[in-house]
């Protein structure tokens, strides 16, 4: 394949990445969230189930119930799961996945004898947490897009607007 041909060809591929990368990182955090968030309506079927349930008993003092502080936390992700699928209500989507990650970082300060090993070492259940700084960063990004923005695949465009 010739230069040209390549530029052009990857021109396309960068312009469908652009055009439709948003609403697929969306829709596939919120699969994610809703996933995950359903599993939480049953007892012990998430492997986070006794880490979530410890990390909102010490929160609010003891003074939610186990079973409404699970069917809450299931009704809050499958909320954010279903809002980020459809697109709809996504200012208050984001607020409560911002929200809810923070929530969920929780324990590594206040059960760190299950979430670290060592210092620097996460358990698997740290590791479970950790991941989710990937789950909030593709909210910010999506968060960019909140008031009509969207990616830009053309470095030319994107220096006349100012940013890169």
């Amino acid at each position: 394949m010739d230069r040209e041909r390549f530029a052009e060809f990857d021109g396309r591929i960068t312009g469908l990445f652009a055009d439709h990368g948003i609403i697929l990182l969306r829709i596939s955090i919120g699969l994610v969230f809703l996933w995950f968030g359903a599993l939480k309506f049953w007892p012990g079927l998430s492997p986070a189930d006794a880490l979530a349930l410890d990390t909102i008993d010490r929160l609010t003092f003891g003074l939610l119930p186990g079973t409404l502080a699970r069917v809450g936390l299931a009704v809050l992700e499958t909320a954010i799961g279903f809002g980020l699928i459809f697109g709809k209500a996504l200012r208050l989507t984001l607020l409560l996945l911002a929200g809810q990650m923070l929530g969920t970082v929780t324990p590594l300060v206040l059960f760190p004898d299950v979430t670290w090993a060592g210092l620097g070492v996460p358990t698997l259940e740290g590791q479970y947490i950790l991941k989710n700084v990937v789950l909030a960063t593709a909210g910010i990004v999506i968060g960019a897009t909140v008031r009509g923005g969207r990616l830009i695949d053309d470095p030319e465009a994107a220096e006349l607007v100012g940013r890169h």
